[in-house]
């Protein structure tokens, strides 16, 4: 509980990176690149999939609704990023604060379930081949998608949001961060934050660690599957189709794990930071890239996208 002489914090000071002033212009140059890249790409996966009849299937509706998330993502964090390196720091208020706390992790969790559910429809589709239309149908995916957006939205909003609310803000109001995320967060918090973090890390057991040991065992029956493939042009186009999938699931839980899953809340803000780039920065531009450039259907609609334009 805050003291009698404390002064409950209704604003917080978000410092970004430090000691960045000779390179400000440069790096405002280049997160504000990126981010136009990072939209840009996402955006067009989106517009693609969704005025191609070709392209509603299953695999990209899953495609399309992580580039949803990659998006909402993206534009929670980088332009007020972009105000904080140009103006070398920027307030939030406290509601401003627990709002991108919303709008980042609802997706982030979503993206978890997602990519679990790719893993399924790719263990159909190699593994059950006669079995995926009757199983994977449009109706059956659609149901998937809106499950991982609702446990999302149910886990961010009514448990941790509810929690972290309630939690007293006083003294510093410093965030050695460039947006609200939850260690430094609670770094702040002069109440008693043990239930908040035992519930965020029971949240990462299902939500992350066992999201990610299914998609591991997944691809295990995928790769026993795809080795007994004879023809070795079978085995190379049966496996790149998995390919960009495993990319993704392997730049994502690294960072997220290492980041939510491990108990101990007080690692590095540097190695916090650092890690918080790379997935709500450098996994949203990549994201396009690899399943654009690896993918003969998308990179087909694109064409003919390119041509009526």
């Amino acid at each position: 509980m805050c003291g009698a002489n404390q002064t409950i914090v209704t604003e917080f000071f978000l410092t970004g990176f430090q000691n960045t002033q000779k390179f400000r212009v440069v790096l405002f140059c280049l997160i504000f690149l990126v981010y136009m890249c990072t939209f840009l790409g996402n955006l067009v996966i989106i517009l693609l999939v969704s005025s191609n009849n070709r392209l509603h299937c299953p695999m990209y509706l899953f495609i399309s609704n992580l580039s949803l998330a990659d998006l909402i993502i993206t534009t929670s964090i980088i332009p007020n990023m972009l105000c904080i390196i140009w103006l070398d720091g920027h307030s939030i208020s406290t509601y401003g604060c627990f709002s991108q706390f919303f709008f980042v992790f609802v997706p982030t969790y979503a993206q978890c379930c997602i990519l679990m559910v790719m893993s399924f429809d790719r263990y159909l589709a190699i593994c059950l081949p006669l079995r995926y239309s009757s199983i994977m149908n449009m109706n059956f995916s659609i149901k998937l998608v809106l499950g991982s957006w609702i446990i999302g939205i149910l886990l961010i909003k009514a448990i941790t949001i509810s929690l972290i609310s309630v939690l007293d803000f006083c003294g510093s109001n410093t965030i050695d961060h460039f947006f609200c995320d939850l260690v430094p967060l609670l770094e702040l918090s002069c109440s008693d934050t043990s239930a908040v973090e035992f519930e965020i890390f029971a949240q990462t057991i299902p939500v992350l660690i066992f999201s990610f040991i299914y998609i591991i065992g997944t691809y295990i029956n995928i790769f026993l599957v795809i080795l007994k493939i004879f023809s070795t042009t079978g085995r190379q186009k049966t496996f790149s189709t998995c390919s960009s999938h495993l990319t993704v699931v392997s730049m994502y839980y690294g960072t997220m794990i290492i980041l939510y899953a491990t108990p101990n809340r007080r690692q590095s803000l540097k190695v916090n930071k650092t890690l918080s780039l790379l997935y709500s920065v450098a996994t949203p531009l990549l994201n396009p890239i690899i399943y654009s450039l690896r993918n003969q259907e998308i990179r087909k609609s694109l064409f003919v996208f390119k041509k009526i334009a």
